[in-house]
């Protein structure tokens, strides 16, 4: 964790028999980012989520997915969660909570965030279907909510996602990342107003 001063950094690194990974955040970035998990559609969401939330982002991930993009996916969403929570540091002077309702074409996406350090992750309203489909040869649809609570639990935060409407796969899951990257922006942002910790506890 950095000084007020400057940026808000952290770099994580995990490896297990099934994949080897490395995140790098800037929180106070503008949205770069280099994505290489071996997924090409979870490289896109993850790029999109750099772009939206204004976090730059160096994912480097290798795993099996010669047997299933399950685990690559599911341990980039583990190191995202703790290099989130790392670079947060005591969150003195955050706004702590954010909010966004994203559209991407016929698909509407609300997602919630409070980055207090109790993980929770609420995920509803996916059309029938959703978690069968596979797009882009690798990424099954189910993996989405998967990605959404292991960042929310490693991140320690309590994240709410709600697809309002949508049809296409592509974009039912894409609007969700957006929305998740447009909260994620705002309840990191400093806010000058706030001194301290944003808790009637005086901590997070």
């Amino acid at each position: 964790m950095s000084t007020a001063e400057s940026h808000r950094t952290a770099t994580v690194r995990r490896a297990t028999s099934e994949s080897t990974v490395e995140v790098t955040v800037d929180l106070d970035g503008t949205g770069r980012g280099e994505v290489s998990t071996g997924v090409p559609f979870y490289d896109h969401m993850l790029l999109s989520l750099a772009k939206h939330s204004l976090i730059d982002l160096t994912v480097r991930a290798d795993g099996d997915t010669h047997v299933d993009a399950h685990h690559t996916v599911e341990d980039v969403a583990i190191v995202l969660g703790q290099a989130v929570r790392e670079a947060l540091g005591d969150k003195s002077g955050i706004s702590r909570f954010g909010d966004a309702t994203v559209p991407l074409d016929e698909a509407l996406v609300l997602a919630v965030v409070d980055v207090a350090g109790r993980p929770y992750c609420v995920h509803e309203g996916e059309p029938a279907g959703q978690e069968h489909v596979v797009i882009g040869g690798h990424y099954v649809g189910s993996l989405t909510r998967h990605v959404l609570e292991s960042f929310a639990f490693h991140a320690q935060v309590a994240l709410h996602v709600r697809v309002l409407a949508g049809r296409d796969p592509h974009h039912v899951v894409e609007a969700q990342f957006k929305a998740l990257a447009r909260a994620l922006r705002a309840a990191v942002a400093r806010d000058p107003r706030v001194e301290g910790v944003p808790s009637a506890k005086g901590a997070l």
